[in-house]
C-alpha cells in the first residue's frame, strides 16, 4: 500500500533511525531509535555513507579506551559511555531533508553510524561540487593527515619517511607528495600496499630496506612498537619523528637508549582533537574540516576505499573488518542499495 507523504507510518518512519551500538567487547548491534525533532537552527540529515576509523574503532570495539581518556575522547554525536554500550562514529556523508533554496545538497559530519541524525546546521560541512559523496567519507582522515602535516614543519626539498600504510598515512604521503621537490617513501610490512602507495606518487619499501639516518621527518602510522622503533632508525640526526598512532591501554617500548640522544632526534604527538599550534591562532576547526574536504578532488584518492559493506550488514561485518590483520584498506559503510 502507498502511503502520502503526510501518512502516519511516514511520519512515524522519519521519527526513528537504526544507529550502530557497540554493546560489548567484539560485539555491535542496530538498535531503533527515536529521533528528536529539528529545533531552531537545526536540520534533518539522511546519512548515504560512513566509514570505519581503523585505529580508532578497533579500540572502542575491543573496549580499549583507557579510563583516563573516556572524556577527551568523546566523539560528537556519541551516545552511551566507553567503554559498553556507546555509540560511536564520526566519519558521515549524508543529505540534508529539508528542501530550500541554498541548502547544500551534501554534507559531511562527525556523527555516528545511523541511518538519520539531526544536528545543528553549524557542525554540518558542505562537501565540494567535485568530491563524491562516497569519497567523502575520508575527510575525518584527512583532517588528521593535514594536522600532522602541519605539525611536522615540513617543507619544499624535504626527504619524508610515513611508516605504516593505512589510510592515515598514505594521506599524509600523499600531502608530503605535493610539497614541491619533497621525497617520500612509504613504509609497510605488508607488501601489498605498495600499489597504494605509488599509485599516490611516492615510492614504497619494506621494514629494514629503506636508508636509515636519512629521512628529515618520519611520520609514524603503523600502531606497532615495532613501527616506532623503524621510524626512528629511519630519521637523520636532529630529524623530527611526528608520531599519529594511539595505543589505547596498551605499553609501548620506546627504543631511547640507542643512539635517540646521541642524534639528538624530537619525538612529537599529532593529534587532531587541537588543530596545529602552528596553525591555531587563524584557523577553526571548522576551517580546517573545510580545507580537508577541498583536498579530496584528486580522483586517485578512491583508491583508499577498498570494500563497501550495507549498513544492515555492518554488525557482523565488523569482526572482521577490524581485526588486527584486517585486508584492505577503508571501508565505506553504504546506505542505499
Amino acid at each position: 500500500m502507498h502511503h502520502s507523504e503526510g501518512s502516519g507510518t511516514d511520519v512515524e518512519e522519519r521519527g526513528r533511525a537504526r544507529a550502530l551500538w557497540y554493546r560489548a567487547a567484539g560485539c555491535a548491534e542496530l538498535r531503533h531509535e527515536a529521533l528528536p525533532p529539528a529545533g531552531p537552527g537545526e536540520v534533518v540529515v539522511e546519512t548515504l555513507w560512513t566509514a570505519l576509523s581503523r585505529g580508532t574503532e578497533r579500540l572502542v570495539f575491543h573496549g580499549l579506551v583507557p579510563d583516563t581518556l573516556h572524556e577527551r575522547m568523546r566523539a560528537p554525536g556519541q551516545e552511551g559511555r566507553f567503554s559498553f554500550p556507546v555509540k560511536y562514529g564520526y566519519c558521515a556523508v549524508g543529505r540534508i531533508e529539508a528542501r530550500g533554496e541554498g541548502a547544500s545538497r551534501y554534507v559531511f559530519a562527525l556523527r555516528p553510524h545511523q541511518e538519520r541524525f539531526v544536528a545543528a546546521s553549524d557542525d554540518l560541512h558542505p562537501i565540494p561540487s567535485d568530491v563524491p559523496p562516497r569519497r567523502a567519507v575520508l575527510a575525518a582522515n584527512m583532517e588528521t593527515a593535514l594536522n600532522a602535516i602541519w605539525d611536522s614543519g615540513a617543507g619544499p626539498g624535504d626527504r619524508i619517511a610515513v611508516v605504516g600504510a593505512g589510510v592515515v598515512g598514505l594521506l599524509v604521503a600523499y600531502l608530503a607528495g605535493g610539497i614541491v621537490g619533497c621525497e617520500v617513501t612509504v613504509i609497510d610490512r605488508l607488501a601489498e600496499r605498495a600499489a597504494p602507495a605509488r599509485h599516490l606518487g611516492a615510492t614504497f619499501a619494506e621494514p629494514g630496506a629503506a636508508e636509515r639516518g636519512a629521512a628529515d621527518i618520519v611520520f609514524h602510522a603503523s600502531a606497532s612498537q615495532e613501527g616506532l622503533a623503524e621510524a626512528l632508525s629511519l630519521t637523520g640526526d636532529e630529524g623530527r619523528v611526528v608520531e599519529l598512532s594511539w595505543y589505547g591501554t596498551r605499553a609501548v617500548t620506546v627504543p631511547l637508549g640507542e643512539d635517540f640522544h646521541v642524534r639528538r632526534l624530537s619525538l612529537i604527538s599529532s593529534q587532531v582533537g587541537q588543530v596545529s599550534a602552528s596553525r591555531r591562532p587563524r584557523w577553526t576547526y571548522a576551517r580546517r574540516m573545510g580545507k580537508a574536504l577541498d583536498l579530496l578532488t584528486d580522483p586517485r584518492l578512491d583508491a583508499l576505499i577498498t570494500e563497501d559493506v550495507a549498513f544492515t550488514d555492518l554488525p557482523e561485518a565488523l569482526p572482521r573488518l577490524l581485526a588486527p590483520d584486517a585486508a584492505g584498506l577503508c571501508t565505506a559503510v553504504r546506505y542505499r542499495s
